[in-house]
């Protein structure tokens, strides 16, 4: 009798394991796309960086937050790089919750840059309940959190299609997306062309605005990207001239073996 228990767990088991690795297979493979910050002289391109933090505060912010960003992060070198008075007005447009006060009851105040990225919704319950139940991640560190990063992001953002291959069945408030595994997903199709106005004129394609926000998600994962490309740089051509001195100092002293023996 514990026998067949066991038999039957590991049958459970292997099917589970079957099933997983089918539905991640369907997924087709992330679209290969060549990134500004890409190599080791890589650096974020500052123009798509501003644009992709306009992309998310109108479309994305209203569901995903960012946790780990502050509105004064924006102004830093390595990152969007607006202006500290940029930064400013930018911050001042949202609403913060704030106190307590003198009487002990909160308060709203205009942001400023030292506030973290105001988050969308109160608790993780009323995140559930206004998007059926699906949970949106966190958008601080989504595109180091999935492999393949920046690719797989930029692809599932153009996954999205209307002819639904045979045999995938959808769910209420589910949509087909080929680049993601499964390829079931809860966040409706995102972008449109057109749907964002660029500040700086530039033309809003699907291909564009997704390239824009994924850029921009890649920084605010790893805002320090640049600086340590440049260090690691450094410290390999420091490594190299340090071991090609030990090399000529080592030849140098046996030399002087060699010839007294």
């Amino acid at each position: 009798m514990i026998f067949r228990k066991i038999k039957l767990i590991v049958i459970l088991l292997f099917l589970s394991l079957v099933t997983n690795s089918f539905a991640a297979e369907e997924a087709e493979k992330p679209i290969s796309k060549t990134w500004s910050f890409d190599g080791i002289f890589g650096t974020f391109d500052r123009a798509a960086l501003q644009r992709g933090y306009q992309v998310y505060t109108e479309v994305c912010s209203s569901c995903h937050s960012m946790k780990q960003l502050s509105y004064r992060n924006l102004a830093e070198k390595g990152g969007p790089e607006f202006t500290e008075e940029q930064v400013r007005v930018i911050a001042s447009k949202f609403e913060v919750t704030d106190g307590p006060n003198e009487n002990g009851d909160m308060f709203k105040r205009p942001g400023v840059p030292s506030d973290k990225f105001i988050n969308p919704f109160l608790n993780e319950k009323a995140a559930r309940a206004a998007n059926g139940g699906a949970y949106p991640p966190d958008f601080s560190v989504i595109v180091k959190a999935r492999a393949d990063g920046a690719n797989y992001v930029y692809s599932l953002l153009l996954g999205y299609d209307e002819k639904i291959p045979k045999g995938i069945k959808l769910e209420d408030g589910v949509y087909y997306n080929k680049y993601m595994p499964g390829n079931k997903i809860r966040m409706p199709k995102p972008f449109s062309k057109d749907g964002v106005k660029y500040a700086d004129g530039t033309s809003a394609t699907e291909e564009q605005i997704s390239a824009d926000v994924t850029t921009f998600l890649m920084w605010a994962a790893e805002p320090h990207l640049e600086t340590r490309k440049r260090v690691g740089f450094k410290a390999v051509i420091y490594l190299l001239v340090l071991i090609s001195l030990v090399y000529l100092v080592k030849k140098k002293i046996w030399s002087r073996i060699e010839s007294k023996v």
